[in-house]
């Protein structure tokens, strides 16, 4: 039987370890992907110690997944091998749930996640349903592809789901791993783009992906800084922090939005007197589907949006997710296989 590498943890919290494991055709309507890429992402904190119901070990992390289809399983005619192929968060749908019927893929009520409903991509090889993949342009890399099927869908497809238009100012809260992504989606969208981040440090980054303006959230007010700029139309909520996010509601104009993205338990604070008056909105935004992934991509071929990435082999995966984890990351950890 042939074997290939892939990352196991053995149960919550246990370490990232390297073995070999049985390669094995995919059933129909799967395919398998040889792994190219694989970026690690914030939500695998999550994974690796047991975050979420229903798990099972050995887990192998990982939901941005670039590479090339190597066998296509029966009754998949749309994809052949030697594709080339990204999946990300959205890792299949069922088709059969109600919100399937009703064109809801992303909230499909078995949504399946690599890494959890199957394994992960830090390894060399992932066997995914058909219906989670997305075609990744030539002119990308397959590094260059991973982030964008995951931290870039979701900044991505976040800002062009609100009611903002080419024009209009919008803030990114944060400036780390979908943050300094969602800076520069919403420059290249037309948008008058604020970063907000800790720190003065951060600002010349911001800059340089292409903020306009810049509040370092630990010299004042957040709310007051950004109606000193005339207000914003959208708060794009990329820190997981309740605390931050809630610190910018006063500064969005009268019918703006918050749309959240940044992942914590802890509830918001914000009082109904807050979003009456103005008439704001609140708004959690989930990653994306296949075809959302594709649009990302091309779009950041128009527009030269790129992930600012280091690279780690996956022998160095647990190197690469301790770096992720302790916030050392500048801003995405890929591994190459």
């Amino acid at each position: 039987m042939p074997t290939h590498q892939a990352v196991h943890v053995q149960g919550p919290g246990e370490p990232l370890t390297l073995v070999d494991v049985e390669t094995v055709s995919p059933p129909r309507d799967h395919v398998r992907i040889a792994v190219a890429a694989c970026g690690v992402c914030g939500t695998d904190h999550g994974f690796v110690n047991g975050g979420f119901p229903d798990m099972s070990w050995p887990l192998t992390p990982g939901h941005e997944i670039a590479g090339t289809i190597a066998e296509v399983g029966d009754g998949v005619d749309h994809f052949s091998v030697g594709d080339r192929v990204a999946v990300g968060w959205f890792g299949g749908h069922c088709n059969r749930c109600i919100p399937c019927r009703k064109g809801f893929f992303i909230n499909c009520e078995k949504l399946q996640v690599p890494s959890w409903q199957y394994p992960g991509g830090y390894a060399e090889s992932v066997t995914a349903p058909a219906n989670a993949l997305a075609r990744i342009p030539d002119e990308l890399s397959f590094a260059e592809a991973a982030p964008m099927s995951c931290a870039g869908v979701t900044t991505y497809d976040a800002l062009r789901k609100t009611n903002a238009v080419p024009g209009d100012r919008v803030a990114i809260l944060g400036v780390g791993g979908l943050g300094h992504l969602g800076v520069q989606f919403a420059r290249a969208m037309g948008f008058e783009t604020v970063a907000i981040a800790r720190g003065a440090h951060k600002g010349d980054d911001a800059r340089e992906l292409g903020a306009h303006h810049y509040i370092d959230s630990t010299a004042g007010d957040v709310s007051e800084a950004l109606q000193a700029l005339g207000g914003v139309s959208v708060v794009l909520a990329t820190a997981a922090n309740s605390k931050a996010m809630g610190d910018t509601v006063g500064g969005l104009l009268p019918h703006g939005e918050l749309t959240v993205v940044g992942v914590t338990p802890d509830p918001l604070p914000i009082s109904p007197l807050q979003l009456i008056t103005p008439g704001l909105s609140v708004t959690g935004h989930p990653s994306g589907t296949a075809r959302d992934v594709e649009e990302t991509m091309q779009f950041a071929v128009l527009s030269g949006v790129r992930a600012r990435i280091e690279e780690r082999p996956l022998a160095q995966a647990a190197e690469a997710y301790a770096a992720m984890d302790g916030g050392k990351a500048r801003y995405r950890m890929v591994l190459t296989m």
